[in-house]
């Protein structure tokens, strides 16, 4: 199946992120508390917690790090609770934005949230007033060139939903959520390591914003994703 170019995109994304490395351990650690804290502190019996404990070795946590906090998650050392809330809105051009947070402080974190749409020209909806917009999925991108006959053979063996070819040659890979583990897992023992491995929020469309509007949405983003509460933003603008 063909599709858009997502190669850009992702590309531009991931250079956003490597830009606010300091952030991505404050993150992490509070996506393992609350894994934990969900699911206990057994890695075998808690697929949410093996994910977050997968980015924390991959954004080089040291092992102690990661002990210490699924123990505060779990009792075993006094900690902080932190709970989830997604907020949705609107950016530039009608674009969709979720955002994830996690907080000890839900007033203090609408506020920051709405504050942040309302600068920029966005606006704050009520709860799935865009979630609708998106699939929850798990989602693997491989870099232009690869094979794309061969990733197909693999994925759709181990119980990938779909793999998508996109103008540029970029091959996305599909599973649902419960999947992505053993699709991934499969996909790299056959030799396909992917440069985006991850559960996420995918649009099922995509607007395309060029100029003023682009760069107001990129300066929206930011604000949104440096705010200390926020884990993760998922939008369908094409910048």
């Amino acid at each position: 199946m063909a599709g858009h170019s997502k190669w850009a995109n992702i590309q531009h994304r991931k250079g956003r992120q490597d830009e606010k490395r300091g952030k991505v351990w404050t993150r992490i650690i509070r996506e393992i508390m609350v894994a934990a804290r969900a699911g206990g502190s057994d890695l075998s019996a808690n697929p949410r917690l093996r994910l977050a404990v997968d980015k924390a070795k991959a954004a080089n946590m040291p092992a102690d790090n990661i002990k210490r906090n699924i123990d505060k998650a779990t009792g075993n050392l006094e900690g902080v609770t932190y709970e989830e809330i997604r907020y949705e809105g609107y950016g530039i051009g009608g674009a969709a934005i979720i955002v994830d947070t996690m907080t000890d402080n839900r007033v203090r974190t609408v506020a920051e949230v709405r504050h942040a749409f309302s600068k920029y020209g966005g606006n704050m909806g009520t709860e799935g007033s865009v979630a609708f917009q998106f699939k929850h999925v798990g989602q693997m991108v491989f870099a232009p060139g690869t094979n794309e006959d061969q990733v197909m053979e693999v994925a759709l063996e181990a119980g990938a939903e779909d793999v998508i070819a996109d103008e540029e040659g970029a091959i996305e890979v599909l599973t649902a959520p419960g999947d992505f583990e053993a699709v991934r897992d499969a996909l790299q023992a056959a030799g396909f390591t992917p440069e985006v491995a991850e559960v996420t929020m995918r649009p099922e469309n995509t607007i395309a914003l060029e100029g003023d509007d682009a760069a107001r949405m990129q300066k929206l983003l930011d604000m949104i994703e440096d705010l200390d509460d926020v884990q993760d933003v998922y939008h369908n603008a094409e910048l």
